[in-house]
């Protein structure tokens, strides 16, 4: 069956918490809308994607999706699919397109938006976002393919204990306290960044 021009989709909350009665929206979303959250689950897989719009459900981030399934045909998905970037491990990173960090290490990830990590304080020359940006350009960082939830390229890098240090010590430029208090903290070991295209 050829893709619809819009799916009556039912939304409903995934967010975890206490016994909580979240409301259940219901909406039309054109099929590109419904196509990139299946792709944020199953990435450019077309048997998974085909399995997936079929089933009628997915969960992606804190939503749940359902729909009316379909047996949908593969020319079609095909050509839905084509209109989404691809995956490019020949593309170069370019730190001014990059619009968030995250640093790993053990069971922490540390999100860091290009916003919170550029704001300097009075009398600052240099910002945190800045000493990120010197680790991301030595040596060692690799592709790590395409977010379609993110609509960006992924790099990811191991860093070394000089590193942390010096991301530890960059920290505490950052002007969000709970921010500056967990790059104090963490066990920091890989960097991984987002560049929109």
């Amino acid at each position: 069956m050829a893709l619809p021009e819009t799916v009556r989709v039912k939304l409903s909350s995934e967010a975890a918490g206490s016994i909580s009665i979240t409301p259940v929206v219901v909406q039309d979303l054109p099929v590109r809308d419904l196509m990139e959250h299946v792709l944020c689950v199953a990435g450019k897989d077309e048997a998974r994607i085909q399995e997936i719009l079929l089933r009628g459900h997915l969960v992606s981030g804190a939503s749940r999706l359902r729909w009316t399934g379909w047996d949908a045909d593969m020319e079609s998905v095909r050509g839905v699919l084509a209109t989404f970037p691809d995956p490019d491990p020949s593309r170069p990173f370019a730190r001014e397109r990059c619009v968030r960090a995250v640093l790993r290490g053990g069971h922490h990830a540390i999100e860091v938006p290009r916003e919170a990590g550029e704001r300097k304080g009075l009398f600052r020359r240099s910002s945190f976002w800045d000493a990120l940006m010197e680790v991301a350009a030595a040596p060692g960082l690799a592709y790590a393919g395409y977010s379609y939830r993110d609509h960006a390229d992924r790099y990811v890098r191991e860093i070394s204990v000089e590193e942390t240090g010096r991301l530890r010590t960059a920290g505490e430029l950052v002007r969000y306290t709970t921010l500056r208090g967990q790059l104090r903290t963490a066990a920091l070991s890989s960097l991984e960044l987002f560049a929109e295209r």
